[in-house]
């Protein structure tokens, strides 16, 4: 079996996005593409105003946003009359196919907000396929714990915990994974995906190699492989998330990702003449 290693580590640059609101952004900067990711932001404060102005009314066409809730509360709405109020520990697994325009607006006036917001890029056959949710409520998820670990199952399978998104073309796995100091984390990965861990606080060591130390808020990518082995030198929280890449050219235009540059400026003249919401 082949260990699965850091590749690289990388420091999350600050930036701001909808309204204004101040995130930590990684994959979608450096890397540019992680195939089949195509974006992962933190977003979290104890100020209100620098996430009170949220995510106003945007359009999106060929991508899944995987919208995971730490603490605090969105109000959701959409073009397909949808509409939903986010919760701590809640996730929002969108597939935006042929295109949705949806706001995403703070529930809140005050208090901490910190979550995650993962874009999954859909393949050709897709992409205009019709826009659908798997909404999972934070009760719902399935949770392995034991004396050395809590890991909690977006997606995937750990020990007998099975998360919510099942039939889904990469194949996803997506934990959230609370380590004890000095225990370990053990997982089998398929050796076709890519994979990446991103500390969200504490320090770990990942494979047999030595690497730089990881600490806090820090996207690692990982070398392929099949066995994942995190270990924790102080209590230590971390998404692990890994996908089979599509391998498919994608052209980028703001909220919309397609194939094609052609595909792009269509999806550009379909939001403007009023095409676009199937």
């Amino acid at each position: 079996m082949k260990n699965i290693e850091v590749s690289k580590i990388i420091d999350p640059i600050l930036a701001s996005d909808g309204a204004g609101v101040k995130l930590k952004r990684s994959i979608g900067v450096e890397p540019n593409y992680f195939d089949p990711f195509l974006m992962l932001d933190e977003f979290g404060s104890d100020n209100k105003d620098d996430y009170i102005g949220g995510f106003p009314s945007h359009p999106h066409r060929g991508i899944e946003t995987v919208t995971y809730m730490l603490q605090g509360e969105f109000e959701h709405e959409d073009s397909t009359g949808a509409k939903g109020r986010m919760s701590s520990g809640d996730v929002q697994w969108m597939k935006t196919g042929s295109g949705i325009i949806h706001s995403e607006m703070p529930a809140m006036s005050q208090g901490r907000l910190h979550g995650f917001q993962l874009w999954i890029n859909m393949p050709a056959k897709l992409k205009m396929s019709k826009p659908n949710y798997i909404y999972i409520d934070a009760d719902k998820i399935s949770i392995h714990k034991d004396d050395d670990k809590q890991v909690k199952v977006i997606a995937g399978k750990f020990e007998i915990a099975e998360g919510s998104v099942k039939g889904h073309n990469v194949e996803p796995i997506y934990f959230d994974v609370e380590l004890n100091k000095d225990k370990e984390f053990n997982f089998k990965i398929p050796s076709t995906h890519n994979t990446f861990i991103y500390l969200i606080n504490g320090e770990i060591e990942i494979g047999k190699n030595k690497h730089d130390q990881v600490k806090d808020s820090t996207l690692i990518l990982l070398t392929k492989g099949e066995d994942l082995s995190v270990r924790a030198k102080s209590n230590s929280k971390f998404l692990a998330i890994s996908g089979k890449p599509i391998n498919e050219e994608i052209a980028r235009g703001g909220p919309f990702v397609m194939n094609t540059k052609s595909e792009i400026l269509q999806a550009v003249q379909d939001y403007h003449n009023g095409t676009f919401v199937k």
